[in-house]
């Protein structure tokens, strides 16, 4: 059998000296209880108009213009608004952005009219509402924060649709629907819903529903928490539609939707003696068509692909990919900056690819000994770690995503920039995202960043860096080229030229 996890108390607190050394990835540098009232999320303040942009891979063409972008005034923004998370539905039509505020907002591609073709890539506000609320652990006098840290989609069944949040700790399934019509002509209660004296009650009346202004509907169907100690830093739904896993720091655990007061732990690499904790787990995802496949990634740069078949607790992996160290090149930031922060299976099921800090790698799943493809995401920051490590930019943790056809990859990198890497034709790009490419048809034009020597016009050199200004969240339509960048508290939306 599984290994059973059930709900009820949280754990006891962990001893104060298993703390984990910094190469770990700070597990307990959020522990400490935060001080100051609970972040209260701020009101949108403005849009832009939209204009359709390019996503070719050509240097040289100027035709890459701003779609969309959801913007906050910094004169309003606050921690709160910070965008943590980003994701498209699997048809495109929904794009779902989480934020530190615990707030999730949905939004929904324009229907394509007649008159106005153009607008067709255009997403707007279709459902706003809070999911996670600030909680206290008594127990460990520790407050959990509302951040969302994954937003997944569930594959549409009905006319509704659901998706799956997480903060650090409770998993909760939401329902998104649509409500355009209400019952009116109750027997016991008047047109304000005040219940009627019944002596008054001189005949039945049939219940009738009336036409009313759309509304959209957000329901928590079921809420899945008290699995786990450590922090949840991924979700992954099934592609049997019916489980999914969570992962923390040291354990994957497998849930089924239907069933919220127990889940089975199928990986735990947690010691008995915390002192000889030598790495974490840091992302976790199922194979697209083989439900009984996952693959999870951690702090030293290995991925481990796990078959549910095999055993109960999948401890044992059936294949293990990592790449052999250089040891010529090996320093004191080798382990921090090869630990991955994401995994992402291709859509086709054959290709695993992770982001470690300076890289995006590509594995052919029949291949364990060597990644199939390594791209370098800004190899100018090498020479820069030891000033990234003093202010804790070498624990940032990039997201890497997919093109619908597995054919182009992108990834974040410092100072909103974000990078594009083609496999069929090893060109790559870098594109900015700012505020100030966000005016209606503002071109995005490729960004080169200096190392030394002399300065080109076009060129950014590397001082001048705003490693403030990070693009950590991205994802990519599952059909058509059309991109969501989240950079900071600003959500920028790009697709190809329209014509």
């Amino acid at each position: 059998m599984r290994p059973e996890v059930r709900t009820g108390p949280p754990p006891p607190p962990s001893s104060p000296s298993q703390v984990f050394h910094r190469d770990l990835h700070r597990l307990h540098r959020r522990s400490g209880a935060m001080t100051g009232p609970p972040l209260v999320p701020q009101p949108v303040c403005r849009f832009q108009d939209p204009e359709p942009a390019d996503l070719s891979m050509e240097e040289e063409s100027d035709t890459r213009k701003i779609n969309n972008s959801f913007l906050r005034d910094h004169n309003y923004a606050t921690e709160a608004d910070i965008i943590s998370t980003v994701e498209f539905n699997s048809s495109g039509e929904l794009l779902a952005t989480g934020d530190k505020g615990g707030r999730v907002v949905v939004f929904q591609r324009e229907q394509e009219s007649k008159s106005q073709p153009q607008r067709r890539g255009e997403y707007n506000v279709y459902s706003t509402f809070q999911s996670h609320e600030p909680e206290f652990d008594y127990l460990k006098s520790l407050e959990i924060e509302e951040k969302i840290n994954k937003i997944k989609w569930l594959p549409q069944q009905n006319a509704a649709y659901f998706l799956l949040s997480t903060n650090d700790k409770t998993v909760k399934l939401w329902k998104i629907s649509e409500r355009d019509k209400r019952p009116e002509g109750y027997n016991l209660k008047d047109e304000d819903g005040r219940i009627r004296n019944p002596s008054t009650i001189t005949s039945l009346r049939v219940p009738v529903l009336q036409p009313m202004d759309l509304m959209v509907e957000a329901t928590a169907r079921r809420v899945f928490s008290n699995a786990h100690t450590y922090h949840i830093n991924s979700i992954s739904v099934n592609s049997d539609l019916q489980t999914f896993i969570s992962t923390d720091d040291l354990r994957v655990n497998l849930w089924n939707l239907e069933i919220t007061d127990r889940s089975f732990n199928i990986v735990d690499i947690k010691p008995a003696n915390m002192e000889e904790l030598t790495e974490v787990i840091t992302s976790a995802e199922f194979h697209p068509q083989h439900c009984h496949t996952f693959a999870y990634s951690s702090s030293k740069g290995s991925i481990r692909l796990c078959d549910m078949r095999q055993a109960a607790l999948c401890d044992k992996h059936c294949k293990y990919f990592e790449e052999p160290e250089d040891p010529s090149t090996r320093s004191f930031f080798s382990e921090i900056i090869s630990s991955i922060s994401d995994v992402k299976f291709s859509h086709n099921g054959r290709y695993l690819m992770t982001r470690d800090y300076l890289t995006v790698k590509v594995w052919d799943l029949q291949m364990e000994n060597k990644p199939l493809e390594t791209y370098q995401v800004h190899d100018y920051l090498r020479g820069k770690l030891c000033s990234l490590y003093e202010n804790d930019c070498i624990f940032d943790k990039f997201e890497c995503v997919w093109n619908g056809s597995d054919s182009v990859i992108m990834t974040g990198s410092y100072n909103n920039f974000f990078r594009m890497f083609d496999r069929n034709t090893k060109r790559d790009v870098t594109l900015e995202a700012s505020r100030e490419n966000s005016k209606p048809r503002a071109i995005l034009k490729p960004r080169k960043v200096c190392v030394g020597g002399k300065r080109r016009k076009d060129e950014i050199s590397v001082d001048s860096l705003d490693f403030s200004k990070k693009i950590l969240h991205t994802t990519w339509h599952p059909h058509e080229n059309i991109i969501a960048v989240a950079a900071t508290n600003n959500l920028y939306i790009f697709q190809d030229k329209v014509n």
